[in-house]
């Protein structure tokens, strides 16, 4: 007899074992450039659009639901479901892109790290960037896939950092409370910039492809469980699990969110500090308004989402580009049985480390990033879109009307996001 997927209303225990793909997703999803952006957003703007993580919540948790069960219904992830039934110039020009979006993200998240442990312990920063780059590696390649898992888990509560900086601020929390609720809007193009950075930011192709290729590789993990394309028996347990893990996951990427903007509105934008272009900038400015011990934990929380980010997008990467070109992925394969794999991983990585040594600008280098990002994201998440209605890939277990309707929804929202940045950026 086939066995499914854990079903819902698991006891705690089991709830631990259910987490696991949608929660590292949703936590890498605060990465250091995310945290840049959600501290730029709070300073400038200060409450004033917390509101955009209540919108961005509903469209994220069903484009990351989508994603995996892509990879759980076919057995494969996004760039192989692509090379199967779609043109080969679409593929490439979407992993080409893809990696050229994380090689930036990478180096940027890297230089925030080596920054923020400067800020905590002094001393040469590139070190560090070298010393982040070489660990986030090593695990990759060496770690057994199982025990590499348990150690993204625990880096995800790096993230409470965030939500410790909110109670050891002060807060107006009827203020934050009328910002979260009531929605205002300017004309000016500062706002509108910023709206379109925390979407692009929030949604990002890195995490679709991350997510899909993390559920095809626990299934193969996991011999009881097929692909539910052909065993449909296991779609309804194997869903709910999907489900229950992405809404959490993407649940805890907002909160930490809106508590990185509530920190910087309730400090840096009262206190007068509009323009923060970067983590380590957001981490000392919190010195003199909200003191050292303030600042300390919000750089440690840098480089806790650093460590768990960097694996996920250079990860990505390699499932992208492997998968595009036939070649045998999974962390859980030693490093000469998918040897190209590990080595994209490496590269990505390596070329990343490297832009922190060049005259390249890292604040424009997140900003190429969120734009590579937001223009990737809407073929990816179109194609996505089309893939869950074809009965020749997900059999059976095509995506429900609500979910193509948010699904739907959430591309136009990325694709005109992705035009207002090619706007701004003429």
């Amino acid at each position: 007899m086939q066995k499914s997927d854990p079903v819902v209303g698991p006891t705690k225990p089991r709830l631990l074992g259910i987490l696991g793909p949608g929660v590292i997703t949703g936590a890498s999803d605060d990465d250091p450039s995310g945290i840049a952006t959600y501290s730029q957003a709070g300073a400038q703007f200060g409450f004033g659009l917390t509101w955009t993580m209540l919108f961005s919540y509903p469209l994220m948790s069903v484009v990351q639901e989508i994603s995996a069960r892509i990879g759980r219904t076919t057995g494969h992830g996004i760039a192989g479901n692509m090379r199967r039934y779609y043109p080969n110039w679409l593929l490439h020009a979407v992993v080409v892109l893809l990696l050229v979006a994380n090689i930036i993200n990478i180096g940027a998240d890297l230089g925030a790290m080596g920054a923020a442990l400067q800020l905590i312990i002094g001393g040469p920063h590139l070190a560090y960037i070298i010393m982040f780059g070489a660990v986030s590696v090593i695990l990759q390649i060496f770690l057994k896939y199982s025990r590499y898992v348990s150690v993204l888990k625990w880096l995800t509560l790096s993230l409470f950092a965030y939500f410790g900086t909110v109670l050891v601020v002060h807060v107006p929390w009827d203020e934050v409370a009328h910002g979260l609720f009531i929605p205002k809007f300017t004309t000016h193009a500062g706002f509108w910039t910023s709206v379109v950075g925390i979407l692009g930011t929030t949604i990002s192709p890195y995490l679709f492809f991350w997510q899909a290729s993390q559920e095809v590789q626990d299934q193969k993990a996991k011999p009881e469980r097929k692909p539910l394309k052909k065993a449909p028996k296991q779609a309804q347990s194997a869903i709910a699990r999907i489900r229950l893990d992405t809404y959490i996951g993407m649940a805890f990427s907002n909160l930490v969110a809106l508590a990185i903007m509530i920190t910087a509105g309730a400090t840096l934008h009262a206190s007068g500090v509009t323009d923060i272009q970067s983590t380590s900038q957001a981490a000392e400015a919190l010195k003199p308004v909200a003191g050292a011990f303030a600042s300390e934990i919000f750089a440690l929380g840098v480089i806790g989402t650093g460590l768990l980010a960097i694996p996920v997008l250079a990860g990505s990467a390699g499932y992208a580009m492997g998968e595009a070109r036939k070649w045998p992925t999974g962390l859980d394969r030693k490093p000469l049985e998918a040897k190209a794999f590990y080595v994209t991983i490496a590269v990505a990585t390596l070329l990343g480390a490297c832009l922190n040594f060049t005259p390249i600008n890292p604040i424009k280098a997140l900003y190429w990033s969120a734009v590579v990002n937001g223009v990737v994201a809407v073929p990816v998440m179109a194609v996505m879109m089309l893939m869950t209605a074809r009965r020749d890939i997900m059999g059976r277990a095509t995506i429900p009307l609500v979910m193509r309707i948010v699904g739907w929804a959430a591309t136009v929202v990325m694709a005109v996001a992705a035009i207002v940045m090619i706007v701004q950026l003429l």
